[in-house]
């Protein structure tokens, strides 16, 4: 190059300094480049050099940007003919996506090919870093580690890594793929597999999942390996093959999909020639939701397991082994307006139930509704008047039961229809309201068989039923703390007549009904008994008053009061058990509920039957939670007999059999980075432990590490006792069983502290 076309150069790259605002010691230069897929490339340095459209020379806190691409250096050459970019020495390359360090970089900005001798990089997508001995770039967000490892510990902590021969990262994809891969845990290796594939953001992708471990009474020491199908963006499939070491191999098959008018779930496990019991075990759940246009809709929930016993052999959690009723059923529904002020409901089903026998406390499989139609319609004000209307018409059916001493069970069965309208006039103001309602209750029954000696297959009752609902608001602004709330005062009174209907089990069937528990929501209610197959007789009137604290600020309900009165004026005729109430004493109920603190909450009722002077029913917990991670909870339950027993019926428990359990749960830290976890539910009454769970957890900044002993009584006189542990390594996998679920389960306000 000439000193007349050198001048040239140097004039050109001083105008452009001008024109920039820059430093006069520093220089730049933009170089064009013809290609239009390309954006142009822009050298800034201390000192620039070369010939133009050949070769650039930059010295000095150089700095070449292309887009979004950021390349440092105290030393680099461009070559704008070929797009090549060389860097000897030390180099920071900064993207859209990561972060890279090396010690010699080529690579060609066309293509995006090229190598990084001694890498470090640093992906700003799920925070994933790791080094290597030579990276080389494979294309736009395609690059391809060689001895490369990969972690989601911060800088100077290598708690876990990936070390693998080949590592290749696909930002289009946001998956890792390593090959000949050994996970290291404090720098032992722990898992070593010839390839796996994992997701760095957490999005869906295909593949191996970590593999789960833990260890069982009943089945043994358990391992499986859950492989992911990500079939399309709306369905999914899971498959884990579970081997148990008492009792073979189980196959686990999960499938989901989601569509706009559609969702569903199908989970079947089958388990060939179990090695205890010498058969083919499986279970199977479907569950189907469909909107199916212009106002029809469907559903299907049905479950099916090969034996009673399948829960409580190979389930893990109580919430699985404490299963009784399996539902099947099946149903259609049609929801529509009627006219400008009304609606209209029409529903078909089939139901029906597996019951998985306890035969040490056996208990009444629920009836089959072969079919059972049922319409409801509603019309709002309607001169003043509110209109409303129930009817059901239920073919039920009983299938025999066989008792441990040969017997049979059977019980009547056959077909009911409900026809119950009502019409209500509700007078409402803004601080108060009176609603009076008038009621019809008409059944009708064509059984298959008599339940009475006179032989009467067709029944019919008609009960006429009078209810007036009567309540006032009254509010005041009020201090506490520093803080502004709203208190409420609400005396309500709730009066309700229905005359006597003979409907003794002789006479009339129970397809359904039982008496719910006394509680708020149930002394407002027309009939104290589920279902329609029992209509209570009454002659009462009920005064409550509730206190409600109410945060100005944001209208949330922090505290709530309330207490309730009922007088009976009558004595009650219609009962399930000869052990119910029936004399016309009042009883007495009273409730507080929410956040007495900012970290204190209480939920607490008691029951008291002033006929007898004594407690029926006591429901208490209290909870302490000051923190994500360090909760406290405590609880009492009693309750003096369970209502609703017929005492000849063989499958129930006595009458007047009682509870009275005490719960208690935490999580609590008592180390750094370490916690404790436990949980024990024990009956009084009994003097046995239900259910009881204990645990620690550690949890670093980019692991956790959990350990669970679970035990619980899945049958009369039978257990199951599960030990748990978990490797948790964030944002790859999860190695061992994971215990979230029954931690969750068995201590209410359980926080993974790890996802703080």
């Amino acid at each position: 190059m000439t000193k007349r076309v050198m001048n040239k150069f140097f004039t050109q790259i001083f105008v452009f300094f001008i024109l920039l605002g820059l430093s006069v010691t520093t220089a730049a230069v933009e170089l064009p480049n013809e290609s239009k897929k390309h954006l142009p490339v822009y050298i800034e340095a201390d000192e620039i050099k070369g010939y133009p459209q050949q070769e650039v020379e930059a010295i000095g806190k150089a700095k070449l940007q292309r887009g979004d691409q950021l390349i440092s250096a105290e030393h680099m050459k461009y070559f704008p003919a070929t797009d090549d970019a060389v860097i000897e020495g030390k180099v920071h390359v900064e993207r859209e996506k990561d972060v890279l360090e090396g010690t010699h970089l080529r690579l060609n900005l066309k293509s995006i090919t090229g190598e990084l001798g001694q890498p470090n990089y640093s992906l700003k997508e799920g925070g994933g870093r790791g080094s290597g001995s030579l990276f080389l770039f494979e294309g736009e967000d395609h690059y391809r580690l060689i001895k490369g490892s990969y972690t989601t510990c911060p800088v100077g902590n290598n708690d876990w890594f990936i070390r693998a021969d080949d590592l290749e990262i696909d930002h289009e994809q946001q998956v890792g793929t390593a090959r000949h891969a050994s996970v290291l845990f404090k720098d032992v290796p722990i898992l070593y597999v010839p390839w796996m594939n994992f997701s760095y953001s957490g999005k869906r992708k295909s593949g191996f999942l970590a593999p789960v471990m833990g260890n069982t009474a009943r089945s043994g020491v358990e391992v499986s390996l859950p492989f992911y199908w990500n079939i399309a963006p709306n369905y999914d499939a899971t498959i884990t093959p579970r081997a148990m070491s008492k009792r073979g191999i189980m196959l686990e098959n999960e499938f989901r999909y989601m569509g706009q008018t559609l969702a569903g779930q199908a989970i079947f496990d089958v388990l060939p020639d179990d090695w205890i019991t010498d058969k083919t075990r499986y279970g199977l759940s479907l569950t189907h939701a469909q909107y199916l246009g212009k106002g029809w809709s469907g559903n299907l929930d049905y479950n099916l397991v090969s034996d009673r016993d399948f829960f409580r052999d190979l389930g893990v959690n109580v919430g699985l082994t404490s299963r009784t009723n399996l539902l099947q059923q099946m149903s259609t529904s049609y929801n529509s307006h009627l006219g400008r002020k009304g609606a209209i409901n029409f529903t078909a089903l089939v139901q029906s139930f597996q019951t998985l026998q306890d035969p040490r406390a056996l208990i009444t499989p629920p009836y089959k509704r072969l079919p059972q139609f049922s319409l409801t319609a509603s019309q709002r004000n309607i001169y003043g008047f509110d209109f409303d209307l129930t009817s059901i018409w239920t073919n039920f059916y009983f299938e025999s039961q066989r008792l441990p001493d040969g017997q049979t069970l059977s019980l009547a069965d056959g077909m009911r229809m409900v026809l119950f309208p009502s019409v209500s006039v509700p007078l409402q103001t803004s601080f108060g309201y009176i609603k009076p309602r008038i009621s019809l209750h008409h059944t009708r029954y064509n059984l298959n068989e008599p339940v009475s000696e006179s032989g009467d297959t067709n029944i019919t009752r008609t009960v006429p039923l009078f209810s007036l609902d009567t309540g006032v608001v009254f509010e005041r602004d009020m201090m506490f703390r520093k803080e502004n709330f709203v208190q409420t005062l609400e005396p309500r009174i709730y009066y309700l007549y229905v005359p006597f209907r003979n409907q003794d089990g002789r006479i009339f069937p129970n397809f359904e009904s039982a008496e719910m528990d006394f509680s708020f929501a149930q002394i407002f209610t027309e009939n104290r008994f589920s279902g329609h197959d029992r209509i209570n007789d009454a002659n009462e009137i009920t005064f409550a008053l509730t206190s409600r604290l109410i945060e100005s600020a944001t209208g949330d309900e922090r505290l709530r009061i309330a207490a309730g009165q009922r007088i009976r004026f009558a004595d009650r005729n219609v009962v399930l058990s000869t052990q119910q109430t029936t004399s016309d004493k009042s009883d007495f109920i009273a409730a507080i509920s929410g956040r007495i603190t900012p970290s204190i909450t209480t939920d607490t009722s008691i029951q008291l039957d002033q006929s007898e002077l004594r407690t029926e029913k006591i429901r208490t917990g209290v909870s302490y939670h000051p923190e994500p991670g360090k909760v406290f909870n405590i609880g009492y339950r009693y309750t003096r007999g369970i209502p609703g027993l017929v005492q000849t019926n063989p499958f129930f428990l006595p009458p007047g059999v009682g509870l009275e359990q005490v719960d208690a749960s935490t999580q609590w830290p008592f180390l750094k980075n370490w916690q404790g976890m436990a949980s024990v539910n024990y009956s009084l009454k009994d003097e046995k432990l239900l259910a009881g769970l204990i645990g620690i957890e550690y949890n670093s900044c980019c692991w956790s590490l959990r350990m669970v002993l679970n035990r619980f009584i899945t049958a009369t006189e039978r257990t199951s006792t599960a030990f748990f542990v978990q490797l948790e390594l964030n944002g790859l996998m999860r190695i061992g069983n994971n215990p979230i679920r029954v931690l969750r389960q068995g201590i209410p306000g359980y926080t993974r502290t790890s996802e703080q």
